[in-house]
């Protein structure tokens, strides 16, 4: 697998129909290596995902696409501690 490797995941329809979408998240989650990206596609700024992940060792960029469509963009092993 490359280092910079991106796992992507799209959770609108998830939650448009009501499904909580945290496990299918973590278990994304789980798959990212050291110095890897994962990106997040919510309808809306995901702020408590933020905190849970930064104490798995991730930064994260938020990005606001249109109306219903954030794209969150989450490093692993970059923070400065």
């Amino acid at each position: 697998m490359e280092n910079n490797c991106v796992l992507e995941l799209d959770v609108r329809e998830d939650l448009k129909l009501k499904k909580e979408p945290f496990d299918k998240i973590m278990g994304a989650v789980k798959q990212v290596g050291d110095g890897q990206a994962f990106i997040l596609h919510a309808p809306f700024n995901p702020i408590p995902l933020h905190s849970v992940l930064k104490r798995k060792g991730f930064t994260h960029e938020a990005e606001k696409i249109e109306r219903k469509h954030w794209k969150v963009i989450y490093r692993k092993g970059e923070s400065v501690e």
